[in-house]
């Protein structure tokens, strides 16, 4: 089942699946076979980056895979350095570029960078960016509601997607909230934590039990579950249906509860607090 946004008669609404596939360390021609793999096995949401290098990589999997161009949403982000207004429409031009792409479906402001303080100078680009039809949709990454509010009042724009920092040490589920007040999609970057082990909490072990599924899945259901479309990496062409499979799975209330009961303050995996944090 899609999530859909849409913003407004004068606009197209963006559909998006339940799961989609990080693209983070899939670079070079290794990167492009894994993702052809992936969008021949049923992804349809490819999410890039200016900084992971890799645009390139994903553009060459969208052509050589062989599945219809309007079917895949390609997503990608602009860096922190290139927030001034020229700039960022420049790079979402050299993001278009590497891709080989006509268009990019997606564009995201990558992290807010407020000490900086051009975010907004970076979304007018963005809506210029999408009028010129460089991109079809905009949003943001790692954005809080008061950075998210002043988009808003200053633009009159909101933001159709917020990708933010969400696994069970870290639910997120206010900022969750506010999303979807605002008609905003939630999606999810390491949405099984990076390193963490997340995987091996009693409430995810259970429910994996409870549903002759892998720890991953049950994870992957909780996202489901709470209203966040996760955005997991896998390589394997087994480990990518594992991925997908997990979107057939419906959790229980009290197994929700449980696994977002596992947040927690310090929960962060790098302490990427957007308030504070700056990415160049």
């Amino acid at each position: 089942m899609a999530l859909r946004h849409a913003k407004g008669a004068l606009m197209t609404a963006i559909d998006l699946p339940p799961i989609g596939m990080g693209t983070y360390g899939l670079n070079g021609t290794a990167g492009r076979d894994a993702l052809v793999t992936a969008l021949r096995g049923g992804y349809t949401l490819l999410d890039s980056a200016f900084s992971y290098e890799n645009e390139g990589a994903v553009g060459a999997a969208v052509r050589a895979s062989g599945m219809p161009r309007e079917a895949i949403t390609v997503t990608s982000k602009l860096p922190g350095r290139h927030h001034a207004y020229d700039e960022a429409l420049r790079t979402v031009e050299e993001s278009v570029m590497r891709m080989g792409l006509d268009h990019i479906d997606l564009y995201l402001i990558h992290w807010p960078n407020p000490r900086i303080d051009r975010y907004v100078d970076a979304w007018r680009a963005l809506i210029e960016a999408r009028r010129r039809g460089l991109v079809a949709h905009i949003g943001v990454s790692n954005f809080l509601p008061d950075h998210i509010e002043r988009l808003e009042a200053v633009t009159g724009v909101s933001p159709e997607v917020n990708q933010i920092e969400l696994h069970p040490y870290f639910p997120q589920l206010e900022q969750l909230k506010f999303d979807a007040q605002h008609g905003i999609v939630t999606e999810a970057w390491s949405p099984v934590g990076r390193g963490n082990d997340v995987t091996e909490a009693q409430p995810v072990r259970e429910a994996a039990r409870a549903h002759g599924i892998e720890p991953i899945q049950a994870v992957l259901a909780w996202h489901l579950a709470i209203g966040s479309l996760p955005l997991p990496k896998a390589g394997s062409a087994e480990h990518q249906q594992q991925n997908l499979a997990a979107a057939q799975v419906q959790l229980t209330a009290a197994e929700v509860r449980a696994i977002s009961a596992l947040g927690r303050p310090d929960g962060r995996l790098k302490d990427q607090d957007p308030a504070v944090y700056e990415e160049f």
